[in-house]
């Protein structure tokens, strides 16, 4: 008997494999009848015949056969395909149910292909590492280095996509590439590690965030092994620091406990507060070392951002807490929310030199989503945390009107909770003269170019506003 020959494409060829399946259904040719070939990994050999599948007719499958297919296809096991179609035929002869009998031979070795491929595809999202290069126009690219077990380039695509959208960046894998420009994606062939990818400065945050977050009480080496292999080591920066931690994390864990029963404070912000103000620091630079000095009440973030600015400014600015950029750099509003601020004093005529900036917060609480740092609010016991760091920070810098940068920032100034849509405008804050409006942010957070528009023109009138009240020098 002449067997059907399908030679299909290196790696994943779900189009080829959909394509030639419905020729093969559409003949009414049997499993038995066909041999699968790839360019990866010839499956048989034997005679041939040739067969017309561009003529066929689509087929209609179950949802849950298309995402095993979908999955499977992607396996390295050089059966795949003839496992596949074997399943497809059983399912259009009668038995539709059949993905629901697990201790059926054929369904059992699929499932294990798929999870397979499942977990290749996890390790992917989890232990794939970029690393930033300078791009021909002088910007930043960034580009990584994969080794998958199976075909998995082409499925794991979207997931970058999403998540990166706004990076210029390449993935080089072994069995293929993706090229991203901000607008289109680009599949190439396989590659090798490019030379160069080293220590940089993005890089660096990630490692200083990866030893921040470890817990040396929870040290746990066999799951960490399990969850993290080390085979991925290699392309992962924050790998290098995993002997030194393990390796310290017993005197870590005396040193926690000894601060633990040294310092009950820790255990009580308001003690913690009380504290604090039985020793009041003489100047700015005395309470910037105490708040340099202190542990962050959330875990996570590189460093307290203080305020900036002169002492004897006549207009203080608070916003709610540090940004990604503003916890990697040490400064406030110097991200995407400063740059806007920046943009709109300069209109209104304040200078930023002459102002100070300051937050309520000084800590970045954010919440992890694959590399990226999202802002989380503070809750309003962690800005009661802060409050009397604030109040002594202004207390020394004695401004002659504070603005409010949103309601986190009015609540740390007022002692209690306030609209800002509602209460927008001056305001008083104990002993200082304020003014309430919107923090930057959001005006970023606008869906609508024309209500941004609006409401940034507002904005600029409301800084104008308050520039007026505290008398500061027009610009």
């Amino acid at each position: 008997m002449a067997l059907h020959h399908i030679d299909l494409a290196e790696g994943a060829d779900l189009a080829g494999f959909r394509k030639a399946v419905r020729g093969l259904v559409s003949a009414g040719i049997a499993p038995d009848e066909v041999l699968w070939t790839a360019d990866d990994a010839p499956l048989l050999s034997g005679a041939s015949a040739t067969l017309d599948v561009d003529a066929a007719l689509p087929i209609t499958l179950p949802r849950a056969v298309g995402t095993l297919v979908e999955a499977v296809v992607c396996h390295r096991e050089p059966e795949r395909y003839a496992l596949l179609y074997r399943l497809i035929w059983r399912v259009l002869h009668g038995e539709r149910e059949v993905l629901g009998f697990h201790s059926d031979p054929l369904i059992h070795r699929l499932a294990l292909l798929e999870k397979a491929v499942r977990r290749d595809l996890h390790k992917m999202h989890a232990f794939l590492r970029f690393h930033e290069f300078p791009a021909a126009d002088g910007g930043d690219r960034f580009v990584a280095f994969f080794e998958p077990d199976h075909f998995i380039i082409q499925a794991v695509a979207p997931f970058f996509v999403e998540r990166f959208q706004s990076m210029d960046w390449s993935i080089l894998t072994p069995v293929g590439s993706l090229h991203w420009d901000r607008n289109t994606l680009t599949v190439g062939p396989p590659a090798a590690m490019p030379d160069g990818m080293g220590a940089d400065a993005f890089l660096a945050g990630w490692k200083r965030y990866y030893e921040s977050t470890f817990n040396p009480a929870r040290l746990n080496p066999v799951a960490m092994r399990a969850e993290m292999p080390k085979r991925y080591w290699a392309h992962m920066p924050e790998a290098e620091s995993i002997p030194k931690m393990i390796r310290e994390a017993p005197a870590r864990v005396r040193s926690m406990i000894e601060r633990e029963a040294a310092a009950p404070i820790r255990r009580n912000p308001d003690r913690a507060v009380a504290a604090m103000a039985s020793s009041r620091p003489a100047s700015l630079e005395d309470l910037n070392s105490i708040i340099r000095r202190s542990p962050s009440l959330v875990p996570g973030a590189t460093q307290a951002v203080l305020g900036e600015g002169p002492q004897d400014a006549a207009i203080a600015f608070v916003g709610e807490q540090p940004g990604d950029q503003e916890d990697l750099q040490g400064r406030p509003f110097v991200g995407p929310a400063g740059q806007l601020l920046d943009r709109a004093m300069a209109e209104a005529g304040v200078e930023r030199g002459a102002a100070y900036m300051t937050n309520a917060v000084k800590h970045f609480k954010f919440v992890l989503r694959g590399k990226r740092r999202i802002h989380q609010s503070p809750t309003t016991g962690e800005v009661k945390h802060y409050r009397w760091w604030l109040m002594e920070e202004l207390r020394f810098v004695r401004p002659r009107l504070i603005v409010a940068l949103g309601a986190t920032a009015a609540l740390a100034l007022a002692g209690r909770k306030v609209s800002v849509l509602h209460e927008r405008g001056p305001a008083r804050f104990g002993d200082w003269n304020g003014f309430v409006t919107v923090h930057p942010s959001y005006l970023l957070r606008l869906p609508d170019e024309e209500q941004r528009s609006s409401a940034y023109g507002a904005f600029v009138d409301e800084l104008r506003r308050a520039r007026d009240l505290a008398g500061a020098p027009v610009t």
